[in-house]
């Protein structure tokens, strides 16, 4: 339930603030005394764009503060906690504009987005302005309203979750067949560059270890004696360099008594000694390993053409690169032998699915076509009350629509203003008042089901007098009971029903005007509405007339 509204600075209201009651709240005052205002910088905390050009005082900021008793609500509760906002006894949500036109919004002095305060509002309020009697026209409000009638909430939520899943399961399937197509289109050059690598069967390092081969082949002879001559020096000379260390290790060995440090010497020349020899026996071992062979040189000569030929084609310069080449192929040939199973593992995905949502959109629209009778029936009696007698209401409903988002169903509002028989669509024959009659017997009946708190009507009763609104007014009045309704009205047959009754009216202060209103005491709404019904000075007989509808 709004509990206040304080608006500071907007438009041509300096400063206001107004204690909103239970039940019927109705607003009224003169053409341009700012009641739309009003309106307007109530949708300010309900999300809507702020300009800076509303500001009345330009150098100074606007505020507009709502205060909410409505935390109860377990939605709401849910809202707060999803955004980490205080859940206090009472729900405060603030917007403010600054001179320069930059807009914060704060709940519970929490600074949020404009799309955290339009989703809090939609929990909170419903306002309806004068120009929403279009909405009746978008088959989104009218599915909307039949499913809220339906009781179809949950089902649908599990609807949607299943349709989505569906779709996203799908759109992958399709993914994946776009993906083996393309992979088939490669699968015959991606085979044979696997094959061809599969075919040298290359190993790690194998191309630069082959070439350093074929340098040492391509010079055998040459290395080979060399390697002699130093083995030769080594070990097999007259004086053999291991020999000769050997001698000079002995000698070392004698004069080891004369000197301290003769003994590390000599152990560390012992040491160059034995390392030598195992120097001379690697040599050897490498000496009689190395042979000439044309053969051998044409075999490498061979492979490391096929290599370099490879490492070219495939634009790398190593054995790792062609051998990751290698396998990327491998993995992407299968991918292919892969992709058929799982793609057939999607398709049967995806037809489940597809039957889960049939299913629960079968159920849907079967509750669906189980609640509009009595909604036909509800509004046709509405309609008969709020002075549309030869009004007819119909719900079309086909079902033999593909899966959309809200079921399988398309639904169309028809509307017949005269007993023609002749159901046309509401936008093609309905005028501007029967719409709005049309909306409020719509959103009395919606209001129920879904236990809106606060319901605000800005002028829904255009285009209506007399009887008529007597009856619109007793709608509100009866749909009051368990909602806070607040509503802007020209009618003294519907402001005579309300529970709080309020005045806007112009000030001139220090040759500004000014917005003000005020709450009317039970004399103050005798006059007024007398003065609704015959001018600005009311009759004796308005007057009577005005007690008279008040006291009924």
């Amino acid at each position: 339930m709004l509990q206040k509204l304080f608006i500071q600075n907007y438009a041509i209201i300096e400063e206001l603030e107004i204690q909103f009651f239970g039940h019927l709240n109705i607003i009224t005052g003169e053409t341009g005394a700012g009641k739309s205002i009003l309106m307007g910088a109530l949708s300010l905390i309900f999300g809507e764009r702020a300009e800076s050009s509303l500001l009345c005082n330009p150098d100074k900021k606007c505020i507009v503060e709502g205060s909410f008793s409505a935390t109860d609500q377990l939605e709401i509760k849910a809202f707060l906690k999803s955004h980490d906002l205080d859940n206090d006894l009472e729900l405060v949500i603030r917007r403010e504009i600054a001179p320069n036109g930059k807009s914060r919004a704060f709940i519970n002095d929490t600074p949020v987005n404009l799309s955290q305060l339009k989703s809090l509002s939609d929990l909170l309020v419903d306002l309806h302005q004068q120009f929403d009697t279009l909405e009746l026209n978008r088959s989104d409000f009218q599915q909307e309203v039949l499913d809220a009638l339906a009781d179809n909430g949950s089902l649908l939520q599990e609807y949607r979750a299943s349709y989505q899943q569906y779709i996203s399961t799908d759109k992958e399937t399709e993914l994946l067949k776009t993906q083996q197509a393309r992979a088939n289109a490669e699968l015959d050059y991606n085979r044979f560059q696997l094959e061809e690598l599969d075919t040298l069967d290359l190993k790690e390092n194998e191309l630069e270890d082959l070439d350093a081969e074929l340098k040492l082949l391509g010079n055998a002879e040459s290395v080979k004696q060399q390697l002699g001559q130093v083995i030769i020096e080594l070990d097999e000379s007259e004086q053999p360099v291991v020999a000769h260390l050997k001698s000079l290790v002995n000698k070392l060995h004698a004069l080891e008594q004369y000197h301290t440090q003769i003994p590390v010497m000599a152990t560390r020349l012992l040491a160059t000694q034995v390392e030598l020899q195992d120097i001379t026996r690697e040599l050897q071992h490498i000496h009689q390993g190395i042979h000439y062979s044309e053969e051998r040189i044409q075999i490498v000569n061979d492979r490391l053409s096929v290599g370099y030929r490879l490492l070219k084609k495939h634009g790398v310069q190593t054995s790792s690169e062609l051998l990751q080449i290698r396998d990327e192929l491998q993995q992407k040939m299968n991918e292919v032998l892969n992709i058929n199973d799982r793609i057939q593992q999607m398709e049967a995905k995806t037809t489940a699915l597809k039957k889960q949502s049939e299913t629960l959109a079968a159920s849907i629209s079967a509750k669906r076509k189980k609640a509009i009778p009595g909604f036909v029936k509800q509004v046709d009696a509405l309609l008969l009350q709020v002075g549309m007698p030869n009004a007819r209401f119909k719900v079309a409903l086909d079902a033999a629509v593909s899966l959309h988002m809200n079921g399988a169903d398309h639904i169309e509002f028809l509307f017949d203003a005269n007993k023609t028989d002749r159901f046309e669509a509401l936008r093609k024959v309905a005028s501007g008042g029967e719409l709005s009659r049309l909306m409020l017997c719509i959103k009395s009946l919606v209001a129920r089901q879904l236990q809106l708190p606060t319901l605000i009507f800005d002028e829904i009763d255009t285009g209506i007098s007399g009887e008529a609104a007597r009856q619109v007014g007793n709608i509100m009045k009866s749909l009051s009971a368990n909602h806070q309704l607040i509503a802007i009205t020209h009618q003294a047959q519907i402001a005579a029903r309300a529970d709080a009754h309020f005045f806007v009216y112009k000030t001139i202060v220090k040759d500004t005007i000014q917005t003000s209103v005020r709450l009317l005491n039970a004399e103050e709404r005798i006059t007024h509405i007398a003065q609704m019904l015959s001018g600005e000075k009311p009759t004796a007989a308005a007057l009577q007339n005005a007690r008279e509808m008040l006291g009924n």
